[in-house]
């Protein structure tokens, strides 16, 4: 049977390997599965990473397993960076090569590809941007829209980006900023696109910076003498595909959940979540995102770390439960 670390209200997490835990969870039971998994990186990372020679067939492991585990119109998004070859200025592959292997061995098919730009990242890898100064900064992940079947739920309806100032001023006066033309390419755009939608359809560009410096976890993490987790994505990248591919209610599984921005984005949206992590120092400070002004931080992390299940709505630990 599987215990959480901690529970919320829509959503629980839980600390062991995902292989593990994904085998106990019924077949067909997940929406979305939304992830950013450890990189093949040259150097080790302390949060652990796979070389890139094992990387592709290491990734696979799990992703079998969310095949089965998502529903017929399931999705399984993944934020894969980039990297460089050892020792060379040139790209490894490895983010394509799991691609590949994911739907020709696999069986997933690939809905669409979309870049997450971080304009706030820092100049990488020192010795060809900084030193040599022969390449560009790698500023853009890779994000895989994996689908169980040609046909996955999503509605942009619920993602649309906000107006520009032009275009909101077209849409309230049409004649005044637009003559309908017909194209080179004998398209007739006519006047329809002048209608306010609620907003514009968003590019698979997505532009968010990655600089959260303080909020509840980040203090939490200060306030008990720990290190936040180092590599966390922004809460506005599982938001969007939150949104875009699932309903409130639905199931959403982080199986590399570090310091679950996934969970707790997944609860602000009505979703019920799960949280899997493989190291019990980062899955108890992840709990902060959780807790309120009255809670004893030092109280909800050393528990967790002692193997307590914590319910954060009654705040109340499995020992109390038992007593």
């Amino acid at each position: 049977m599987m215990m959480p670390a901690y529970s919320t209200p829509r959503g629980s997490a839980y600390v062991g390997d995902s292989r593990e835990l994904l085998k106990q969870l019924p077949d067909n039971s997940v929406n979305l599965v939304m992830t950013s998994p450890p990189f093949a990186l040259q150097r080790k990372k302390e949060y652990g990473n796979e070389s890139q020679e094992a990387y592709v067939d290491w990734l696979s492991e799990f992703a079998k397993l969310v095949y089965d585990k998502i529903t017929e119109d399931g999705s399984f998004v993944i934020d894969i960076g980039g990297a460089y070859e050892k020792g060379r200025p040139t790209r490894s592959l490895y983010p394509f090569r799991a691609l590949i292997k994911f739907v020709d061995e696999i069986g997933f098919h690939l809905a669409e590809e979309f870049y997450w730009h971080n304009p706030s990242k820092l100049p990488s890898p020192i010795e060809w941007v900084n030193k040599r100064k022969i390449r560009t900064k790698d500023s853009v992940n890779t994000v895989w829209w994996f689908s169980k079947t040609p046909w996955p739920k999503a509605d942009v309806s619920k993602v649309l980006a906000p107006y520009s100032d032009r275009m909101k001023k077209l849409i309230q006066d049409p004649e005044k900023f637009y003559t309908p033309k017909v194209r080179p390419s004998g398209h007739d755009i006519g006047r329809g696109f002048a209608k306010d939608n609620g907003g514009a359809i968003p590019p698979n560009l997505l532009s968010f910076s990655n600089t959260e410096s303080n909020g509840k976890y980040v203090s939490g993490c200060k306030a008990v003498g720990e290190k936040a987790h180092p590599a966390r994505f922004p809460s506005k990248l599982p938001e969007f595909f939150i949104k875009f591919l699932t309903e409130p209610d639905d199931m959403v599984l982080d199986i590399f959940a570090g310091s679950n921005t996934t969970g707790e984005t997944a609860e602000k949206l009505g979703r019920k979540w799960m949280a899997f992590e493989e190291r019990r120092e980062y899955s108890a400070a992840s709990a902060f995102r959780f807790t309120d002004e009255s809670d004893d931080l030092q109280w909800v992390y050393e528990s967790i770390l002692k193997g307590d299940h914590i319910n954060l709505e009654t705040r109340q630990t499995s020992l109390d439960v038992n007593q």
